[in-house]
């Protein structure tokens, strides 16, 4: 009997024409004036490896933000010159690191953020300190935006790593987030799924009723332009054959622009599954924040972290 490879064979990359489209938008933008973009706290050669790239594609000129020699000792593990850079020396802690970037984004210094070697934590909760962060006049969230092999056009999914259960008023900021960005990149009339467990309104699910506020939220003028329906179950927003078999009539099933999830559990195994699964790729960024933020986790590859940098390059742009 012959036994199985110990490995499965990896199958070939799927092509993301969209995001490299995206991709290309950012760096036509960045022709005329080079976007400046803070990466915080660069201590490893992951990050310093990042800025290179970015710099590389002509996107913008990444401020490394942290420990000069830690710094350094990075970009020489990496083997990056980082002569190339601008260095914004501060003491050896992340904390630190990420006051100064803070800083920065205030005065205008830097357009934008991008995580480097610190956690998550350490840079959000400089970046929502109600008295030297970056709150704006709404509450942070976050966006991803996929280019999905089978799906027609790109396709936002909101919140998925900042807002853990997110309450109605939560909900209603998520939403008008995602929907600024999705016009800055010229979806004048967004459509917009909301998802649950199920398509109907029940009780005993809140998200279905949540679902219920946020549409007649919409129909009442919330978000001018912007086609909002829900509850939808996953297969009937995707798929509008499935939306037609449950008899179900939208304007926005099987063409939606944007996702919103009921949570960051269903919203964070969701856009896992699409990138490990349905050969996905994606861009993210934090919103409602007064400068876009990029936060990278260490398994994300190369082309999305190209592509998150592109889509705070178009979310920064005036307008």
């Amino acid at each position: 009997m012959t036994s199985a490879p110990l490995v499965a064979e990896l199958a070939p990359a799927a092509a993301h024409p969209r995001l490299d489209a995206l991709v290309a938008r950012a760096r036509e933008r960045a022709r005329t004036a080079r976007p400046r973009i803070g990466l915080v706290h660069p201590c490893d050669a992951a990050a310093l490896d990042a800025a290179a790239r970015i710099l590389e594609a002509d996107l913008a000129q990444p401020v490394l933000i942290g420990p000069r020699e830690a710094i350094l000792r990075a970009a020489d593990t990496a083997g990056i010159d980082a002569g190339r850079f601008e260095i914004i020396d501060c003491s050896d802690t992340p904390a630190e690191s990420a006051r100064r970037a803070t800083a920065m984004a205030r005065q205008g210094v830097v357009g934008a953020l991008m995580k480097g070697s610190l956690h998550t934590d350490e840079l959000m909760s400089t970046v929502v300190d109600k008295h030297i962060g970056l709150r704006g006049e709404t509450r942070i969230s976050h966006i991803f935006l996929f280019d999905l092999p089978r799906y027609p056009k790109l396709l936002g999914m909101a919140d998925c790593v900042v807002n853990i259960a997110p309450s109605l008023d939560a909900k209603r900021d998520i939403l008008g987030n995602a929907i600024g960005l999705l016009r800055k990149l010229g979806i004048g009339e967004p459509k917009v799924g909301i998802v649950a467990a199920v398509e109907t309104v029940n009780p005993a699910i809140p998200a279905t009723v949540d679902a219920q506020a946020l549409v007649a939220l919409a129909r009442a003028g919330a978000w001018p332009g912007a086609l909002v329906e829900g509850p939808f179950g996953f297969d009937n927003v995707i798929s509008a054959e499935a939306a037609h078999v449950k008899k179900m009539e939208s304007r926005v099933s099987g063409d939606a622009d944007l996702l919103l999830v009921p949570d960051l559990n269903a919203g964070n195994m969701l856009y896992k599954s699409f990138t490990y699964i349905g050969g996905g790729e994606c861009a993210g960024l934090v919103l409602g924040a007064r400068v876009p933020i990029v936060l990278t986790s260490r398994a994300d590859s190369l082309p999305s972290r190209i592509a998150s940098v592109a889509l705070a390059v178009l979310a920064a742009q005036d307008g």
